[in-house]
């Protein structure tokens, strides 16, 4: 079994950091796949999925787009992760989980146990309810060669809300940073990289030096590239001579002009194929800059 760490590192050195973000939004799903439907949205995920393998290592599903359709939508989205999974695609599963006790162990079973309905190589999860919150989904990942994706510094503006409040003489997400030092020894991999993911957001390229100094051999997660507004310089300034994470595109790639005024599917497809690879190519040399 390979851990989830050396997966994605050998991953990004052929592909380069683009993690393609599959997010069906309201209104936003062509007619061509039949709208904004459960099987519009079902028939788009599998197209972007196609779109990408080959072409980059890694997609991110957001798990809420898909639940706003109920049963249909949670379907799709397992169809989804399944998917991408045989196309040989590294599957983060953007749902933020985070909870106590056994309600997490539940989230945790429902998205990283071998065979779950939802199985993804990581997941979201929230850690402001405190350590012990993560523990379920520490051991499944260590078990089963999996990640564990924890929001540190998110991408959107109330970030600064309480993320960048003072604590103890520093602001909170450094101190969410160092108290997650011991899961990133705990989940070190052979590949000299941690099964431990942080979130830090492309907006934030400060932050994202300051959490890396503290946090050399953690992976990062990077929201916030391209339709949120961040470069990709800014994106990759908390990568380690290119590697060290994924930064996270998925508007841009996923509902290029081009493919909203497509005509027909294969114009639709060619829209989205040049996207990912304007995107790929970007910040594969952002990366090494």
């Amino acid at each position: 079994m390979t851990d989830f760490a050396s997966r994605l590192i050998d991953g990004t050195r052929k592909f380069g950091p683009l993690c393609v973000g599959i997010d069906p939004h309201p209104g936003m799903i062509p007619e061509l796949f039949g709208g904004d439907t459960p099987e519009g949205v079902r028939k788009w995920s599998q197209a972007i999925i196609e779109a990408a393998a080959g072409k980059v290592a890694v997609v991110k599903p957001q798990v809420s787009l898909f639940e706003r359709h109920g049963p249909e939508g949670m379907a799709a989205l397992q169809a989804a992760a399944k998917a991408a999974r045989a196309a040989g695609l590294i599957v983060l599963m953007d749902a933020k989980r985070g909870d106590i006790g056994s309600t997490a162990e539940g989230y945790a079973q429902a998205y990283l146990a071998p065979g779950a309905p939802f199985e993804g190589d990581g997941l979201t999860v929230n850690p402001y309810m405190g350590l012990d919150t993560l523990e379920p989904y520490a051991k499944l990942a260590k078990a089963h060669g999996k990640g564990v994706i924890v929001l540190v510094r998110t991408s959107n503006p109330g970030a600064a809300d309480f993320q960048s409040r003072i604590m103890g003489g520093a602001p909170l997400y450094v101190r969410v940073a160092e108290a997650l030092q011991p899961l990133t020894e705990r989940l070190m991999s052979p590949c000299g990289w941690s099964s431990l993911m942080m979130v830090i957001g492309a907006t934030a390229p400060e932050e994202a030096r300051a959490v890396r100094a503290l946090a050399p051999k953690a992976l990062f997660l990077v929201p916030g590239y391209g339709a949120q507004g961040a470069g990709a310089a800014e994106a990759c300034s908390g990568l380690v001579n290119g590697e060290g994470g994924v930064v996270s595109a998925s508007r841009s790639v996923t509902f290029p002009k081009a493919a909203a005024n497509a005509g027909d599917m294969a114009g639709w497809r060619r829209a989205v194929e040049e996207a990912i690879l304007a995107a790929r190519d970007e910040l594969r040399l952002a990366a090494v800059a």
